[in-house]
């Protein structure tokens, strides 16, 4: 049975140098390092198979990687290109400013909003946020998700 051949995958030599490096970063998100190494595998010309072995994945993964660096667009950066796809699903509920501002708002004492309490609960966050038309409604539920929220940093500069 024939072997069919592994369309090619072109990089240029700074494009190599920048997946070597995210490779070698010990910061580097794990699925952004094996994706680099899914196209240094081809560059190596390595094939789909061995190169699912090798990094422990499925060939389709292997050859979804490849498909998606061929197809991306040319002045995307490496980081762009081996991102994860936006995902469907509902829109967000809430703009990052209205988060902004009921987080924001929990860091004023209840007293300076006329509330008789002495520490914010979930339930006082949400109707102060409602009252001050911070947004239009929002449950201690959704308070509780704002307040548990770590922020996020960018891992890779573009």
């Amino acid at each position: 049975m024939a072997r069919l051949a592994a369309d090619p995958v072109i990089v240029r030599s700074k494009q190599r140098k920048e997946l070597e490096q995210l490779v070698r970063t010990h910061s580097t998100p794990q699925q952004l390092a094996m994706r680099a190494r899914v196209i240094l595998h081809a560059l190596d010309g390595v094939g789909v198979r061995e190169s699912g072995r090798e990094l422990d994945v499925w060939p389709k993964t292997v050859r979804y990687w490849r498909k998606r660096w061929r197809h991306a667009a040319k002045g995307q950066s490496i980081p762009e290109r081996l991102a994860d796809a936006p995902r469907s699903g509902a829109p967000a509920t809430f703009t990052p400013q209205q988060i902004c501002a009921v987080v924001a708002m929990t860091c004023e004492k209840p007293s300076e909003s006329e509330r008789p309490i002495s520490q914010w609960s979930q339930r006082e966050i949400a109707d102060e946020a409602m009252r001050r038309g911070l947004v239009s409604c929002i449950s201690q539920r959704s308070v509780g998700r704002f307040l548990k929220k770590k922020p996020t940093s960018n891992r890779i500069a573009s």
